[in-house]
This record gives C-alpha cells, sequence and structure tokens, in this order.
C-alpha cells in the first residue's frame, strides 16, 4: 500500500518524497503519462530498475489465440493484447566510468512530482558514484495533449564539487524483455518479441525504427531527435540497428557545470499506411516538435490544461486526502480520454497491460458522463468509435442468434476477446449502457449532430437486439432472461432488474431518436411499426420485487437464494480468488453494485422509500470486489441520507490507485474508479441527476460533516455553471446564457452575472447506517 508518508496530500501534484522500490510498480502507473494516443509508463529515466516496463499507443495491439479445453459454437476465436512498443523514455548516465543507477553509490535525495496543472513528470536526483562523484540529475517528461504523437523530456545533470566527465545515452529500443506480470486472468497475457524490425533510418540528431507485429500486421514507426545545450565542448554520435537506436553526448563539466538535452519522442502506427508514409509522418511529428521548441510545448500544455480544469475542477475544504485524489482521478481519465480521436478507451487507460489494454462498458458507463461534463469532444469521439466497430458488433449478433448488433463485452478493435461467455457474451447489459452513453451525451451537451451522424444507428441497432432476446408471457409481461448482470457473482440469470430497466431505457431512447429525426431513420430501414414495438416492450419490462422482504430482487429469485456464510479465513480478500463461481453463482453475494447501480442510473423507476430499503439490503451483501462499486454506493448512500458512509467509499473509489487498495495498481490505473470518484462527489454530495423531460439538470447538494465546502464546475448544453456549497447553502453561478434547472425539486433559472443562492435541504435517512458483510467496511481510515 502507497502511505501518506510516501506520497503525501497535495492539492495539485503527486509527489513521492523518496523512492522504495518495493512501489516501484504502482508508481510506475501513477506517474504515467499520456494523452489518449499516446501513453508511457512512470519508468525512472535510466530504466532500471522496473517493474513492467511500458510505451503504450492507443489499440495498438497484437493477435493471439484463445484456448479453450472443451470448446463451443460462438466462442471467440482470437485474443488481442496491447503490445509495449518501441520505448523512448530510455536516457543513461554515465558518470566518469560509473554509470547512474540507484542501486549503486549513495542515493542521497530522490523525488518525483506529478504536477496536475502543468501536466508534467519532474524528478531531481542527488547521487554519489561509488567513486565519490557527485551530481544532480533534473528531469521533466511530458506526452503532448496538443501535438498528439508527441513526447518530450528535458533532461540536465549538474556537476558538484569535482570536474566530471558526463556521458549521456539517449535510446529508442524495441521489444524490451518484459517480467511476468501476474497468474491473475484480469493482467495481461505475456507476450514474447511481438514486433519484427521492417526499416530504420538517422534523422538529424536520432533516429526512427519501424517496425510490424508478427500475427496482427500492424506498422509502428517510433523517432526521437535532441536539441544539446552546454557551455563547454561536447561530442555527439548516433547509432542505429534493427532494435535500437543510440544518440550519445559526451561532455566534461566544471565544478556546477551543467548539461541539459531536450529529447523529442514522435509515434504513428498503422493498420494500412507505407512505411514511407509512416516514417515521414513520425519525422514531420518530431520537426513540429523541434520548431516548438520545449519552452513552447510546455506553454501548450499549461493553456490546454488551465482551459480543462477552468471547466472540470472540483475543490473540497476539509478532506485533503480526496481533494488530491479527486484532481488526480480528473487528470487521468483526461489523459485517457483527450486525444483517442475514435479509439477505445482501455480499462487502464495507457498506464499499464492490464486486461490486455481491453476496452470494457466501463467507458460509457463511468467515463464518458465525466467527460460529456468536462471535455465534451473526447467523449463523442468515443462513441464514434463505438459506430466504427458497429459492423463487427452485428456479425456478433447474427453468430448468437440475434438481431441487431451485439457490442463486444472486451475489445481492442471491436472482435470479442471474452473467453468466458457467462461474464462476456451473457452480460447483453453494455449495448444498453452504450445507447445510455449516447443519449446522455445529447441531454448534457444539447448538440444532437451526433446523434444524426451516428448515434441513431447505435440505438437503433441495439433496440433490434433486446426486441429479439426479450420475449412477452401469456400476461404481456417483457422478460430477458439468461443474461448477466454487472455483478458478475450472478451469472446467467433472468430478468436482471438493471438490465431489464436499462434495456427499456434503451428501447425508448431509440423510438424517441427516430421521431426527432424520422428522414435518418427511414434511410436506416426502421420499419413504422418498430418504435410502437420498441415502446410496448418498454413499457411492459418485468421489474421484480419480493413483496415479503419489501426489496427488489437483484434478478429473478435471488433473493431466495442461500446467503453467504462469511468465513473467518481471508477476511476482506476478493472472493473469486478463494471460493468457486460455482459457489457464488447460487448465493447472496454481490461483487459489486447491481441492483443499486440500476437506482443510481434509472432513478426514476424507484420510489424514495424503495431505494432506502434497496441500500439497506444490498449494503449487507456486497463485498466490492470490483473497483466499480465503491462509487455508486456512495451516490446511493449519499441519496439515502448516509452521508457518513457515502464519504468512506467516495474516499475508497478516489484512493484505489493512489493507495494500491487492491494491490493490483502496478497492472495499470482502474480509470472507471477515477472517473467514479467525480461521480461520487459530483452526483453524490451535489446531488447532480439528468432528467430525460424538463430542465435536465437536477441538483441537491448534501455534504458529510468531513467536507466543509464543495464548489464544482461543469460544461452543459454549451455553458459553464460552477455550483458551490456548504453545510448551510447553494450557490449556482454561470459564465454566460441562461440555464433552468431543478434545485431540490424546485425550477430555478440561473442567468449570467447573478448568483443564485438558496438554503440547504437537509435529510433524514429513513434507515439507521446499514453494515457491510464481515471484513468488507470502506476502506477510509478514520481519525484518532
Amino acid at each position: 500500500m502507497i502511505d501518506e508518508e510516501i506520497c503525501p496530500a497535495d492539492p495539485w501534484q503527486v509527489r513521492e518524497t523518496r523512492l522504495q522500490t518495493s512501489l516501484l510498480g504502482p508508481m510506475e502507473s501513477v506517474f504515467a503519462l499520456a494523452n489518449g494516443y499516446l501513453g508511457l509508463r512512470g519508468n525512472l529515466d535510466e530504466g532500471e530498475p522496473y517493474e513492467i516496463s511500458g510505451t503504450y499507443l492507443n489499440s495498438f495491439h497484437e493477435q493471439r489465440p484463445l484456448p479453450y479445453p472443451e470448446g463451443g459454437y460462438g466462442y471467440p476465436e482470437q485474443g488481442q493484447t496491447v503490445v509495449n512498443v518501441t520505448d523512448g523514455k530510455l536516457i543513461r548516465l554515465m558518470v566518469d566510468d560509473e554509470q547512474f543507477h540507484i542501486g549503486r553509490g549513495v542515493l542521497h535525495r530522490h523525488e518525483r512530482v506529478l504536477d496536475l496543472r502543468a501536466g508534467m513528470l519532474r524528478r531531481e536526483v542527488e547521487w554519489e558514484s561509488p567513486a565519490g562523484r557527485r551530481v544532480t540529475v533534473r528531469s521533466r517528461r511530458m506526452v503532448s495533449f496538443t501535438q498528439r504523437a508527441v513526447a518530450a523530456i528535458s533532461y540536465e545533470v549538474e556537476a558538484g564539487e569535482q570536474e566530471v566527465r558526463i556521458t549521456v545515452q539517449s535510446c529508442l529500443a524495441a521489444d524490451e524483455e518484459q517480467v511476468k506480470v501476474s497468474d491473475d486472468p484480469r493482467v495481461a497475457a505475456a507476450l514474447g518479441d511481438p514486433l519484427r524490425a521492417v526499416e530504420q533510418d538517422t534523422e538529424q540528431h536520432g533516429a526512427v525504427l519501424l517496425h510490424r507485429t508478427r500475427r496482427s500486421g500492424l506498422l509502428l514507426a517510433a523517432g526521437m531527435d535532441h536539441i544539446v545545450e552546454t557551455a563547454g565542448d561536447y561530442e555527439e554520435e548516433t547509432d542505429v540497428r534493427a532494435d535500437w537506436a543510440r544518440t550519445t553526448v559526451v561532455t566534461v563539466l566544471p565544478p556546477g557545470g551543467r548539461l541539459r538535452i531536450v529529447k523529442f519522442l514522435g509515434y504513428g502506427w498503422s493498420t494500412s499506411r507505407s512505411t514511407e508514409a509512416l516514417r515521414d509522418q513520425v519525422a514531420a511529428a518530431l520537426n513540429g516538435a523541434r520548431h516548438t521548441g520545449w519552452d513552447g510545448l510546455v506553454a501548450e500544455q499549461r493553456a490546454y490544461l488551465d482551459d480543462f480544469w477552468d471547466a472540470a475542477d472540483v475543490a473540497i475544504d476539509g478532506d485533503a486526502g480526496l481533494q488530491q485524489a479527486v484532481r488526480f482521478g480528473l487528470f487521468h481519465v483526461l489523459q485517457a480520454g483527450a486525444r483517442t480521436e475514435r479509439r477505445a478507451i482501455p480499462g487502464k487507460g495507457l498506464t499499464g497491460p492490464g486486461y490486455d489494454g481491453h476496452a470494457f462498458w466501463d467507458t460509457e458507463g463511468y467515463v464518458l458522463p465525466l467527460l460529456m461534463y468536462t471535455t465534451p469532444r473526447a467523449a463523442a469521439d468515443a462513441l464514434r468509435w463505438r459506430h466504427t466497430i458497429l459492423p463487427a458488433a452485428r456479425d456478433r449478433a447474427r453468430t448468437l442468434g440475434l438481431a441487431g448488433a451485439a457490442f463486444p463485452w472486451r475489445t481492442i478493435d471491436g472482435q470479442e476477446c471474452s473467453a468466458y461467455w457467462p461474464a462476456g457474451t451473457a452480460a447483453l447489459h453494455l449495448n444498453a449502457v452504450i445507447a445510455r452513453a449516447v443519449d446522455r451525451y445529447r441531454l448534457v451537451t444539447g448538440d444532437e449532430s451526433l446523434e444524426r451522424e451516428c448515434g441513431l444507428e447505435i440505438l437503433v441497432e441495439t433496440a433490434r437486439l433486446w426486441v429479439s432476446h426479450g420475449h412477452h408471457d401469456a400476461d404481456g409481461v417483457w422478460h430477458v432472461d439468461g443474461v448477466t448482470g454487472p455483478d458478475e457473482y450472478s451469472a446467467v440469470a433472468d430478468d436482471n432488474v438493471f438490465t431489464n430497466l436499462m434495456a427499456a431505457r434503451n428501447l425508448r431512447a431509440a423510438a424517441d431518436a427516430c421521431r426527432r429525426h424520422p428522414e435518418s431513420a427511414e434511410r436506416l430501414g426502421v420499419r413504422p411499426e418498430e418504435p410502437d414495438v420498441w415502446r410496448a416492450c418498454a413499457h411492459a419490462v418485468h421489474v421484480p420485487y419480493d413483496d415479503r422482504l419489501g426489496v427488489h430482487s437483484q434478478s429473478e429469485g435471488f433473493t431466495r437464494y442461500a446467503p453467504w456464510d462469511f468465513p473467518a479465513e481471508h477476511p476482506g480478500e476478493p472472493l473469486m480468488m478463494h471460493a468457486p463461481y460455482f459457489q457464488l453463482y447460487r448465493r447472496q453475494v454481490c461483487k459489486q453494485a447491481d441492483l443499486v447501480l440500476a437506482m443510481h442510473w434509472c432513478p426514476d423507476a424507484f420510489t424514495d422509500e424503495q431505494k432506502a430499503r434497496n441500500v439497506d439490503y444490498y449494503e449487507r451483501i456486497t463485498v466490492r470486489d470490483s473497483s466499480l462499486s465503491a462509487c455508486t454506493q456512495a451516490v446511493m448512500c449519499a441519496e439515502v441520507g448516509h452521508l457518513e458512509l457515502a464519504h468512506d467509499y467516495a474516499w475508497e473509489a478516489a484512493m484505489v490507485d493512489l493507495r494500491d487498495l487492491h494491490g493490483n495498481t502496478r497492472d495499470g490505473l482502474h480509470i472507471a474508479s477515477l472517473a467514479g470518484s467525480w461521480s461520487a462527489v459530483v452526483e453524490g454530495f451535489g446531488g447532480l441527476r439528468e432528467r430525460d423531460h424538463g430542465p435536465v439538470l437536477s441538483l441537491a447538494p448534501r455534504l458529510p460533516t468531513g467536507i466543509t465546502r464543495l464548489r464544482f464546475n461543469l460544461r452543459h448544453s454549451g455553458v459553464r455553471l460552477e455550483v458551490e456549497a456548504d453545510h448551510e447553502a447553494v450557490r449556482l453561478r454561470l459564465r454566460e446564457g441562461e440555464m433552468t434547472l431543478m434545485l431540490y425539486g424546485e425550477r430555478v433559472t440561473v442567468s449570467t452575472g447573478e448568483a443564485v443562492t438558496r438554503p440547504v435541504v437537509p435529510l433524514q435517512p429513513a434507515l439507521p447506517a446499514p453494515r457491510q458483510p464481515p471484513g468488507y467496511a470502506p476502506h477510509r481510515p478514520r481519525a484518532g
């Protein structure tokens, strides 16, 4: 676990006060830099030691067979795994005849800082060689938001009190040796030597290497260029081989003398372009970066982030750790999605190889709602990516004997990669989650162009999927059977409440969209009677309810299952590591919020009393073996009045990586949970909800005792809204224009220059705060 001594709370930065080698892996993920297209793990400049060396390009992957002891019809045959591409982070240093390594000599000081406003990783080291030569090394690293193919490193060496000969070797290295990550099936499958050398070329002050993957046939180009600054003479030389390139700079520094090297990196990849075209693209990216210069890149980065924080910032008074973690989460969600440009947003972003680099429903469910309010262009691009894989989704639906489109549970390029069908293929709810994101984008941004361009087709095809899968019984009730909901400890169930309600929402959204765009619907072949069928199914959907217990049953018959007997051994550890799924599937135990998520995303389907009773019931059987759970539990606990418990869950969602709560941050960050920390605070304590009709935006801020003030910004329908709340009052301000919203159920209009202030409306919980299963209470430490 990463403790606060190593990583103290700070509102705008993440600082590692000293290097602890046992934390190399998780800190490599925490300090990762990315822009949605290119990602660099936070490895040390000199490359060693490391746990997982990683440089990633969005969607650049290798194929691999999916083995089955017993195959079956419709099982996916090919898996896809993200590739660690050519590493350009490497800068090795020789001090006289000693190579700089943190394990040799004396490390007098070592500090790294992730600056969330500058978008930069800073490092400062004071090191003494075994021969007694002392140097200070300062590096700054960035991945550009404005020049998406570019990363840059400023590397500076300062001599101590003695003259020293300095040799700096700046490298490109392909097919680096990788350590085994884990036996956990959630972690990336190992790949050995996935890249085949194609071409090498020397550039002005660097080189470009081209490689192709052996099975998927994707072409990669990686290049570097350098600017050298020092007062004295120096020598520079570049060597190039098939799998590596090295630019060497040698100089002698007097006492206090400095050598500074600015390293520019350029990356590109393609499925179809020629080697010449890709090589020229990377060379052009390097030339553009060199023309902009280090200072220009720094200024562009800061301007980009200033605009982002102006629209996205969340300010929290009273809980310094949560403040830091929420901004950390916002920053990494931006890094995951900013420049994807019609590529997927992987579950780990571009921070590590976890989940094989696959994208899941996490993106549309948790990440895109945040991006819609802060960086809507990135959200739109992610939805356009879903549209590009629609042909593959149609093919998958046909394989499953269904109409419409069945989007993949996990994928990189659109093909289903889940080898475990009860959790993958049967989890049809992901199609409704994608449809919800399409519809919500229109509601949040006020922009209908995406719906006309591609969203309508997604809504139509997913609606057709539900009609072909569901059925009416003899009484006219519509059922969706044989599905796996969000709770992966309950598989292949009938009438999962979340799935049924989301499917009904999908059907209504598709019918409404066809009414808004009748000509486009006709071009898509929507028959006149189809929207009526969709509405009828949605109206007749079955929502299981246990009258005896007075709660909703997560799926039909769930509340009659035997309770899970929590053993004394392994308290708090993931059940799937100690119990067979066969046992989990037939007991009342939840891996993650499922019925509770249904209340979060479909709030109008439940009364206030039902929400309170459901939260109380499902809190007692939910173990949160998924990082997707805590944020939703925070939101719903806040809504029913358990604000202190909501605070605990918000802390857990936000700290999943900054404190490495699940022990697997080394494999990459939990991007959906980091987005969920925003949801926990803004939707939980801010009471933010989206309504389908009337004033779309609804707010009901209420704060726990540990937070004295909350302020958050939103982009909504083209304007920027600032919400500020304490325990007494709520204040709303608008930058420009006018907005009508609901505040504690009251219709309120906010105009430019006029602050609207209302007293906080308190909420008394209907039930006492519930307990959690033994060993599964929230992680947040209590004062004292």
